[in-house]
């Protein structure tokens, strides 16, 4: 048993620690995208215009969303084992379409296939690893292997994300073709995961009744889920702001606000790396967060300094530009395992889980769709930091208006779902209960300002484009 704070949490059972590594894996590889630093000088090289470019953005986050609508469903029946599985094979293929095409036509397929391989796997993840540490009765560890699968993940693209320029120096390919033997390294990885105890799969219903009816069954109990709690709806409305403007400033404004200030391709990835040094860091260590406020109350604090740090940048000289990406990677780190387990814990314990995860996917990427069309015609028209202060600017309306509701007691936050690690606990229990009065806890190692111990908070989504 290992004990922080006079608390103690029992170890994993050698199954848990199998998934808990093949896990790492899997996010490590499947997320390693060497391309991400220089996609759009890339892009622009292959004589792509930005409305072009944007274009193509906006096209991937709305086939995102339709993605989603399927992928969750399939991921609930089939087995988020073999959601991860296929969404690999995809991303491999995915990568290689830039390297058969460089054109229009080229980087569109690219983008829908990530968007497909993506959607595969962006509720299957949480769910198998949640499902599965849970079944073996480890659900303690949940958030510290979320965490420290990203964080590893975050550590890879340190270290080879300042290799690109080089690397493109002796194949201008090689960003692609690196990136889809990684997606395949993640195949390995997804098929060597092994099946719950029992032999369920993590992440699937049961075997009965799997026809198409079955299918809308698990889509009408999801929507039934979020209509029936209002707690859910606005833990996952938030994460739309933290969402977005991670998204929307480390994937689509990045190389533009470093060009705009005069960072070239070539320290581009290195620029990036330092960001990844700053996230990683925050994302194994979330437990630095006071225990004062409550996990919802810090997922806002956190997405307003995202909002700051953004406007900032639309003022900052070139250093001062880097100095503010590092913190704003840093920020969006250590709110994202707040977030992403405020999520899990306001699901019921029987929901569709990856289906729920693929609608809270939806709502984030239906708002990168219309942010992109947003920034293609702010980039376009010259207006970069009009759109970093506007960006601000709706990101505050958007979380005043969520405290808001939480003050005025319209909207109740709920527990964390019980379990064999859990222990329930009474509405507005303070730091050290199992479950906090914002449903961030349910760790048995006690509270803190992800609901959970310092040890136990120590856990962490995979970011890509």
């Amino acid at each position: 048993m290992s004990r922080r704070g006079g608390k103690t949490r029992a170890p994993a059972t050698p199954r848990a620690r199998r998934i808990i590594r093949l896990n790492y894996g899997f996010q490590l590889l499947f997320n390693l995208l060497w391309w991400m630093p220089v996609f759009y000088e890339y892009q622009k090289t292959a004589g792509l215009s930005d409305g072009q470019i944007f274009g193509i953005q906006s096209i991937y986050y709305v086939a995102f969303c339709l993605f989603e609508i399927p992928t969750g469903l399939i991921a609930d029946r089939i087995g988020a084992r073999n959601c991860l599985r296929a969404g690999a094979v995809v991303m491999t293929a995915a990568n290689l379409a830039p390297v058969l095409s460089a054109s229009y036509t080229g980087f569109l397929l690219h983008f829908l296939a990530i968007a497909l391989g993506r959607s595969l796997t962006s509720g299957a993840a949480s769910a198998y690893l949640y499902d599965g540490l849970r079944a073996e009765k480890c659900d303690a560890h949940y958030l510290n292997a979320e965490g420290t699968a990203r964080a590893l993940g975050l550590a890879a693209k340190v270290v080879c994300w300042p290799l690109v320029g080089p690397l493109m120096a002796v194949a201008h390919t090689a960003p692609y073709v690196l990136s889809a033997a990684s997606a395949a390294g993640s195949l390995v990885c997804a098929v060597a995961l092994p099946r719950a105890a029992g032999g369920r799969e993590p992440g699937g219903r049961a075997a009965a009744g799997r026809g198409g009816g079955a299918f809308l069954r698990d889509a009408g109990a999801a929507l039934r889920c979020v209509a029936s709690s209002r707690w859910l709806g606005l833990v996952m409305v938030q994460g739309v702001a933290v969402f977005t403007l991670s998204r929307i400033c480390q994937v689509n404004l990045f190389q533009p606000i470093l060009l705009d200030h005069g960072i070239g391709e070539a320290s581009s990835g290195g620029v990036l790396a330092a960001m990844t040094v700053a996230e990683a860091v925050a994302s194994a260590r979330p437990q630095w967060l006071s225990r004062r406020l409550t996990p919802v109350a810090w997922v806002s604090v956190l997405s307003l300094a995202l909002a700051g740090t953004l406007a900032a940048m639309a003022v900052g000289g070139p250093w001062t530009v880097v100095a503010l990406l590092c913190l704003f990677a840093a920020a969006t780190g250590f709110v994202y395992p707040v977030q992403r387990k405020l999520v899990n814990d306001a699901m019921p314990a029987d929901a569709p889980r990856a289906t729920l995860l693929s609608i809270e996917s939806i709502v984030d990427r239906a708002v990168c769709a219309l942010a992109a069309i947003a920034v293609g015609a702010y980039v376009s028209a010259g207006h970069l930091d009009t759109l970093l202060l506007h960006s601000a600017l709706a990101t505050a309306v958007l979380l005043g208006a969520v405290q808001l509701l939480l003050h005025s007691g319209v909207v109740q936050p709920r527990h964390a779902a019980p379990s064999a690690q859990h222990t329930p606990r009474a509405p507005g229990a303070g730091p050290g209960s199992g479950a906090d009065a914002t449903g961030g806890g349910g760790d048995q190692d006690g509270g803190d300002a992800a609901g959970s111990s310092p040890e136990g908070v120590r856990r962490g989504p995979p970011r890509g484009p």
